[in-house]
């Protein structure tokens, strides 16, 4: 790689969850063991239950924010209402436990990410940016065993331009020479793009119907795929070529 290359990229940019690591097979299992619950109340096709704790989750962002605290809270708001206040204290006791579980899950690194990271971490400056509670992404974080690859680590409450833009604005880059890599459009993607970024989006098996919501255009200029972690560096090599003349 040429220092012209090099240099029109300043920042490498990683999301957490369902990039690096799993997450969304655990919130999903926990709707499942939710909806099991009403079930002895209501009956659940008729409801649309899951439509209906969606609504709930989103509600609540600005209050509880991301993550399975807040899932959880979420859930107990939802039961209450959709079985008009009869559900019993032992279900909702098992609303907490199936909180707590997920608060537990393992944390599976998905395969090829640690090799990927590390090759573009030696050409790159990296960043870590992961959206949720403080303290759940902090124990994450810790049982990937990936924290000794990013020098910086930024927990957000929300993944918004403004956050993009302040994060930059500390590493005193500008938004054209930024990559970001995650498997949200919405909130890994679209908000780079805005700011004239680029963005590599790696999809994941499940996502999450709030985050599945989007404007980004599947041929937007600053927008590269790749399938696994594995085209990860090759996707920033592609990137650093177009980005070099304008940075010349």
């Amino acid at each position: 790689m040429n220092s012209a290359d090099i240099s029109a990229i300043g920042l490498v940019g990683f999301d957490g969850d369902d990039t690096l690591w799993k997450s969304e097979d655990y919130y999903r299992a926990a709707e499942q063991e939710f909806e099991s619950i009403l079930g002895h109340y209501i009956d659940l096709h008729d409801a649309g239950t899951a439509q209906h704790l969606l609504k709930v989750e989103r509600r609540n962002l600005a209050v509880f924010g991301y993550g399975a605290k807040g899932m959880t809270l979420s859930m107990l708001e939802a039961a209450i209402e959709l079985t008009g206040e009869k559900i019993s204290a032992t279900h909702l006791h098992q609303i907490i436990e199936i909180g707590r579980r997920t608060l537990q899950h393992p944390v599976d690194v998905i395969d090829g990410v640690r090799e990927a990271v590390a090759a573009i971490a030696a050409d790159y400056p990296v960043v870590l940016i992961t959206k949720g509670d403080l303290f759940h992404q902090e124990q994450k974080i810790e049982r990937s065993g990936l924290r000794d690859l990013f020098p910086r680590i930024e927990i957000v409450s929300e993944k918004d331009p403004a956050t993009y833009a302040r994060v930059l604005a500390e590493f005193n880059l500008p938004a054209e020479r930024f990559v970001m890599i995650g498997n949200s459009l919405r909130s890994d993607i679209e908000p780079v793009l805005g700011l004239g970024g680029w963005g590599i989006h790696t999809p994941y098996a499940v996502t999450w119907a709030h985050e599945a919501e989007h404007g980004v255009s599947a041929d937007a200029p600053r927008l590269h795929q790749a399938d696994t972690a594995h085209q990860w560096p090759d996707a920033v090599r592609a990137i650093a070529a177009q980005a070099a003349p304008q940075g010349r």
